[in-house]
């Protein structure tokens, strides 16, 4: 009975023949990785084509990083996670250096600056407007008190209320 034994074709190099063809060594090809079309003993084939698909692959993995198994918790997942990671603060950073972007804890402090100082102009404007206007009477004066507590007391919760509206635009941006 015989069997079929794979017969070596034509087009067909073995890995040093086609290591050679390319002008690399043996080791560089094998770093390649390329699949061979048969292996007939011990000896490994490769056509041109395989050759040319694996190199298409290579530079294609080379533009498009992501790997299209990336498993978490795998060594491949956790670099481009990285990379993404590093290129999100690199943007960030970016953003930061024209002034697009202002980390919320300096936004916070400075809307919190203003309205002290607004809270301090606040304080004054009943006395002052009674200087200028001594006819008023102490009702009106008292009436622009009260206002001027109620801004005030509005202004000791700006901090609050820019914590509360950049909360709910963060929200509303992960739901879109």
């Amino acid at each position: 009975m015989a069997t079929n034994k794979p017969q070596k074709e034509a087009h067909w190099l073995n890995k040093s023949q086609m290591a050679r063809s390319l002008g690399i060594s043996v080791q560089a090809f094998d770093k390649w990785g390329v699949k061979p079309v048969e292996k007939i003993g011990r000896e490994s084939f490769y056509t041109a084509r395989d050759v040319l698909d694996n190199r298409l692959a290579h530079a294609e993995q080379k533009t498009n990083p992501e790997p299209i198994d990336a498993i978490p918790g795998t060594i491949d997942y956790e670099r481009l996670r990285l990379t993404r990671e590093q290129a999100d603060q690199l943007e960030l950073k970016n953003e930061l250096a024209r002034a697009k972007v202002v980390p919320i804890d300096l936004f916070t402090a400075v809307l919190y600056q203003v309205a002290a100082e607004i809270a301090g102009l606040l304080d004054t404007l009943p006395l002052q407007v009674k200087r200028k206007h001594p006819q008023l009477e102490t009702q009106v004066i008292e009436d622009i008190k009260w206002q001027c507590v109620k801004a005030q007391n509005a202004m000791a919760r700006a901090d609050t209320v820019a914590d509360q509206v950049i909360t709910d635009h963060v929200a509303s941006l992960e739901s879109d």
